[in-house]
């Protein structure tokens, strides 16, 4: 009888042993799922900080393209005023 008791307290052990492996296991596919979606939640945060980036950047290189075409003209056109000034008081001397 003793032997019977001792082969169940081993089978209640062995039970309880892998009653806690298999509750680790689980604990551990929740804790993977919640990091994968984590993971995914940070990919497209970083999707779309990327393309808000490029956006900015495009619009930044726009300011900056358009603001020397402005200077660029305003000189030109400077010049030309200038010239036709001294052209008219030239033809008018």
């Amino acid at each position: 009888m003793n032997s019977d008791m001792d082969g169940d307290i081993e089978n209640q052990v062995e039970l309880e042993e892998k009653t806690r492996l298999i509750n680790q296991v689980l604990e551990l596919q929740n804790t993977l799922e919640d990091l994968s979606a984590r993971v995914d939640a940070v990919k497209e945060e970083n999707l779309k900080l990327k393309s808000e980036n490029q956006v900015l950047g495009q619009y930044i290189e726009n300011l900056m393209s358009a603001s020397s075409v402005f200077q660029t003209t305003d000189s030109k056109s400077k010049r030309k005023v200038t010239k036709g000034v001294r052209r008219d008081k030239q033809s008018s001397v």
